[in-house]
């Protein structure tokens, strides 16, 4: 029996965790080597080995300066940490955390992780999910897909509702505030469908956000209680403390009315009370631009003829706090669902995971055994004379077979296009797939033509932005992720010979390109390389460097 897994990993701004289908077609999380379900996304740096997790966590209040906290903000940013003399890339430390999560789920399991699906923020543009990706190729792992974490929880929440036999279509919000992103999503679920209407999001909005505003109001704590105007920011060590007291506090005041924060600061020792009214105060404009951004995504959907919402589901630790529940009981009239809200992105993740490898193997069976195309119905009849299984779990009560057989389909988070030139001469944006429009996968071919008389050879810059217009005048609304170039063009071509570019988009937002110049027939194809995201180079480099590294 084939024992093949493929497991969902949820690489959290501020936890994380691993999951995987069992025998009885169920996702499950696999804890790590200290029992605890999710995994504080921390990494500690010490000569040649990196401790992840909640140790990592503790040490931020010793050596601040050898902690890295919140790394999925600067995914897919040409950034670099330099700790101990060394520099690091956000990918880097990223796979430190996935190869935690692996280590520690090979070890309880006894099984081999190769191929994971990674999750990521709908509103991740392709830089940032390109990193994801390298991230999980560092670790040293095959990653099948990197799938946006509300399609993830809706996929986990679909399946109990199948389970449950709870089948009426419905339309549901997926509310997704982690700890340092913020998405909203529109998601149709059928009976056979699982289908993105429209997202937004904004992937520098979170959890800790919240925590921020906390330390700005301790800062003016210390300056009342005392009358001095020093900086708290300017000390590493008081900064990390209070971090690590203001998250606890935002956690306590979910179920508690006060909470007491202390910190000592050069000699002074401050404590005040904090009640929930006062954190609701403080935090009102942060709640409040969530509730923009998912007002902008409704907007959109309505366009498309949804303007009804059946439920919201809440996913994301940050979710926990009172405010947003009441704060959209209020606006939409609907009394949110709090589903599994630190768990359900990476047992989606899995059952998506576990979906990809059945498809697989629906299709070996049907090319060796010279047969139509199965639907999992009828795989299920013919199992029985196909000299082949499937995985355990796939067939039982409830498993995911049926699963199988569920179409998901998903919209562009971002606009791309090209920089051409308009009618008038002046360099636009011209989008080819335009945010929230079409359903992913989606393919798309556009004629353009070249600049000038006797061109020699043709660069194409292929940009990413939030328009959500065909043409855009404004080039600094487009962030450029690449350049194409083809080379060897014919001699003597006229001006506006034609250029054929073809933008091919995958169900988890991945793109591909294709540049065909006609008359000679030259042809390009290329996924997109920023200087955002490693280079093959950094890459290798990235993978040796880290097989020196122990994790822990």
């Amino acid at each position: 029996m084939s024992e093949k897994k493929i497991f969902g990993i949820d690489l959290g701004t501020t936890y994380s965790c691993i999951s995987y289908v069992d025998e009885f077609g169920k996702a499950t999380i696999v804890p790590n080597s200290i029992g605890e379900l999710i995994t504080p996304s921390v990494v500690f740096f010490e000569d040649d080995e990196v401790t992840v997790g909640t140790i990592a966590k503790e040490l931020v209040k010793i050596h601040p300066q050898q902690v890295v906290t919140f790394i999925k903000r600067d995914m897919g940013k040409n950034y670099t940490k330099e700790i101990d003399g060394r520099t690091y890339r956000p990918e880097e430390i990223s796979s430190y955390i996935i190869r935690k999560l692996v280590d520690d789920a090979k070890n309880l399991t006894g099984m081999e992780i190769k191929d994971v699906v990674i999750t990521c923020p709908a509103y991740f543009g392709q830089n940032e999910k390109e990193a994801t990706k390298q991230a999980g190729e560092i670790a040293g792992l095959n990653v099948v897909a990197v799938l946006q974490e509300p399609v993830a929880a809706a996929i986990t929440y679909g399946l109990d509702r199948s389970r449950h036999k709870d089948l009426k279509n419905k339309v549901i919000m997926v509310y997704d505030l982690g700890g340092g992103t913020f998405d909203a999503t529109l998601i149709e679920l059928t009976k056979d469908k699982i289908s993105v209407i429209s997202t937004d999001g904004d992937h520098d909005l979170g959890g800790k956000d919240w925590d921020d505003i906390l330390i700005e109001y301790c800062q003016a704590q210390y300056k009342e209680q005392t009358g001095k105007e020093n900086d708290l920011m300017d000390d590493n060590e008081t900064v990390q403390e209070l971090y690590l007291s203001c998250e606890n506090a935002k956690k306590f005041l979910t179920s508690r009315k006060t909470v007491k924060l202390f910190f000592t600061f050069e000699g002074d020792k401050i404590s005040f009370d904090l009640s929930r009214e006062k954190f609701d105060e403080l935090t009102m404009d942060k709640l409040e631009r969530t509730i923009q951004k998912t007002n902008e995504m409704l907007k959109n959907a309505k366009v498309k003829g949804y303007e009804r919402i059946d439920e919201i589901l809440l996913v994301g630790g940050s979710t926990r706090m009172p405010q947003v529940q009441k704060r959209l009981t209020k606006e939409y009239g609907i009394e949110p669902l709090m589903f599994d809200p630190d768990q359900a992105v990476a047992k989606g993740a899995a059952l998506y995971g576990q979906k990809r490898l059945i498809e697989e193997m629906i299709l070996e069976i049907t090319k060796a055994n010279d047969l139509k195309a199965l639907t999992p119905g009828e795989l299920s009849d013919a199992i029985e004379v196909i000299p082949y299984t499937l995985p355990p779990g796939s067939n039982s009560d409830g498993g995911i077979v049926p699963f199988v057989s569920t179409t998901i389909t998903t919209v562009p988070s971002k606009s791309f296009g090209v920089i051409g030139l308009s009618k008038e001469g002046k360099k636009v944006i011209k989008n080819l797939i335009i945010k929230n429009d079409k359903k992913l996968p989606y393919e798309i071919t556009e004629r353009f033509g070249t600049d000038v008389a006797n061109q020699e050879d043709i660069q194409v810059q292929v940009v990413e932005n939030d328009s959500v217009k065909n043409t855009v005048e404004d080039l600094k609304m487009g962030n450029v992720l690449g350049e194409l170039l083809i080379e060897g063009l014919p001699q003597g071509l006229p001006v506006n010979s034609p250029v054929d570019i073809t933008f091919k988009m995958d169900v988890t937002g991945l793109l591909e390109i294709t540049a065909l110049e006609v008359t000679g027939n030259n042809l390009v194809k290329t996924t997109i390389q920023s200087d955002q995201v490693m280079n093959e180079m950094e890459f290798e480099e990235a993978r040796r460097k880290s097989s020196g590294i122990r994790v822990m």
